[in-house]
């Protein structure tokens, strides 16, 4: 596990979403997306409950 890819899990929880995300990290959407769905393999469970709104626990 990348203890950079928890950092992103953390921005996205407290941004409400990977686009706000990526805006406070400096980085585009896409990357941000390909961090958390790597985490989400790797533990083998969706983290988000993903919508139009943004995402939740």
């Amino acid at each position: 596990m990348d203890v950079s890819d928890l950092k992103f899990f953390e921005h996205v929880v407290d941004a409400g979403g990977m686009g706000r995300a990526a805006e406070t990290l400096n980085t585009v959407q896409s990357n941000v997306t390909m961090r958390i769905r790597a985490l989400e393999r790797e533990l083998g469970v969706a983290l988000f409950h993903r919508s139009a709104r943004g995402v939740s626990l």
